[in-house]
């Protein structure tokens, strides 16, 4: 039976709950124990699926097919435990859940009302899974406070309620703004969200004060005292160089002991931190840096593209390089000259989106990489661009576009090479989907085999002819258009099992042109960087030698 541990956050949002989450649940791990990680979100969209990144970030995608909250990503890269649908939940999900139960005469004519039906939903959610690990952990999203937060607030209270005393604890995390005018570290945001918890009838057991400056002895004995805790369960966050030092600071904080003695878990395993001290060496002792354009939509927020920027990362420690990832606006290229932008990197990156905005300068970006022979990594809506490109100015197909554009434009203006995804197979199933279908959870989305060209540079990258990638599209490249992209070139590397989907292409004669179907970044770790990431700085480290 699992023990729970329940996050909280205070004072203002965006502390790094999720990170502090993925950390404690990497140190339960170091010493021995098995981890679970959940996401309880309180906005009212059923998934992020159809709120746009600039919102919310990007959207995580997991083996089973669901859309979730990008901490679910910090929880897969530190804890290597494979997220799954039943790990994040938002109140729409809860409140679509309680009112088609009420429509189907679950309730037998009860009035229905947030209490007790929607926090029993929750509860129902928070248990599924409760016999597979040691531990627990579910980070409630937002601050304590929020009114949407409320029903999860009060679930929670409950749920520690049921259970036995000792199989439940609270670890809230709050700030501790520092007034550089005056010198002073100020306690009393802390002391007024803990407050505000407790008049919901949650006492923290464990408080992480997140601080740019180090906390003095005299101001975690006042936390301590006003709060109600133990003062060696006052854990100072402070600023670090890498998220990746997280679990390695907290150990130094006593977070992971302050945790298992809230638990009376004692005496308590020692923890083995080689892994991530082998992080930390490799990303702090490299061996020069390697400069990646990434040629995207939504550069504005380096969130939308939070776990390519993470790949990166794990793809230079595996080469003992730092990545320097600089983000560039597509459209640019629709207007300028895309030379003078990128003949100063050593690789590029065209990472997926959806719309037609931006895609012209990404069919440009995809274009120089080809004529010049720099590395290029394709990610979804990526890959149809470069083939695109390819069908455009190699193949001869001068007005090759996508059905996605013709859809946003209402008119036909190019001969489409992209198509939208009407049926594919699904396990054993058949899935149908019509671009007038609603767009929440309608793409091909999870995880789904490949199979490899053997000998191609893709099958040498993954040391196998077979792989499982996740998805997350609802278009793709017309294989009509095969044999005449294949003559001048473009190699279909990698297919799905039946051989009518198209998951790799590369450039026969490129040293290092790569676009995928499915988003690779998704499975990529710090302790086990993806192949393809791996591979592909390992490519722009030869160039950054040769420039």
């Amino acid at each position: 039976m699992a023990r729970f541990i329940f996050i909280t956050g205070g004072v203002v949002s965006s502390l790094g709950k999720g990170l502090a989450s993925a950390a404690l649940g990497a140190l339960l791990q170091s010493r021995g124990f098995s981890v679970r990680l959940r996401k309880l979100d309180p906005y009212l969209n059923v998934d992020p699926g159809t709120m746009s990144p600039f919102e919310h970030g990007e959207v995580y995608v997991t083996d089973d097919g669901a859309e979730t909250d990008l901490d679910l990503g910090h929880y897969e890269r530190f804890t290597g435990v494979a997220a799954r649908r039943t790990d994040s939940v938002s109140s729409g999900r809860i409140y679509s859940n309680v009112l088609e139960k009420e429509r189907r005469g679950d309730y037998l004519g009860k009035t229905i009302q947030v209490i007790p039906h929607v926090t029993n939903e929750i509860k129902d959610f928070i248990r599924i899974g409760e016999d597979e690990v040691d531990f627990m952990l579910c980070e409630i999203g937002g601050t304590v406070g929020d009114i949407e937060g409320l029903p999860f607030f009060e679930a929670i209270r409950q749920f520690a309620q049921d259970k036995p005393r000792g199989e439940c604890i609270f670890m809230h995390l709050t700030l501790l703004p520092y007034l550089r005018a005056s010198g002073e570290l100020k306690t009393k945001p802390t002391q007024h969200s803990v407050k505000e918890l407790r008049a919901i009838g949650i006492a923290p057991d464990v408080l992480v004060c997140r601080s740019e400056v180090e906390i003095p002895e005299k101001e975690r004995e006042k936390i301590a005292l006003f709060c109600n805790v133990r003062k060696e369960a006052v854990i100072a966050a402070p600023d670090l160089r890498s998220i990746y030092e997280a679990p390695l600071a907290y150990h130094r904080e006593g977070l992971d002991q302050a945790v298992l003695d809230a638990f009376r878990i004692s005496p308590a395993p020692r923890p083995d931190l080689s892994r991530w001290e082998d992080v930390m060496d490799r990303l702090e002792h490299t061996d020069g840096e390697v400069r990646v354009a990434i040629v995207g939509k939504y550069t504005q927020l380096e969130d939308a593209y939070k776990s390519i920027a993470e790949a990166l990362t794990h793809g230079g420690m595996a080469n003992r390089v730092r990545v320097k990832a600089e983000w560039i606006d597509a459209e640019i290229f629709e207007r300028e000259d895309p030379s003078p932008w990128l003949e100063n990197f050593d690789a590029i990156l065209v990472p997926g989106g959806f719309g037609e905005r931006g895609t012209e300068g990404k069919i440009r970006a995809a274009q120089w990489a080809r004529e010049h022979k720099i590395p290029y990594l394709g990610i979804c809506l990526g890959m149809q661009m470069a083939v695109i490109e390819a069908a455009r100015n190699v193949a001869g197909l001068r007005d090759a576009g996508s059905e996605e554009f013709d859809h946003e434009a209402g008119k036909k203006r190019f001969t489409p090479v992209v198509y939208h995804l009407k049926e594919w197979i699904q396990g054993s199933h058949k899935v149908e989907r019509r671009p007038e279908d609603d767009k929440g959870g309608t793409m091909r989305l999870g995880a789904y085999p490949a199979k490899l060209k053997p000998g191609s540079k893709v099958a040498e990258i993954y040391g196998t002819t077979e792989i499982e990638e996740r998805h997350r599209h609802r278009y793709e490249v017309d294989m009509s258009y095969r044999d005449k992209l294949e003559s001048v070139g473009l190699i279909f590397s990698g297919m799905s099992p039946d051989g009518k989907l198209p998951e790799i292409v590369e450039w026969k004669d490129h040293p290092w042109f790569i676009g995928v179907q499915f988003h690779p970044e998704l499975k990529s770790r710090p302790f086990e960087p993806h192949p393809l990431f791996r591979d592909f700085i390992r490519a722009a480290k030869e160039t950054s030698r040769l420039v």
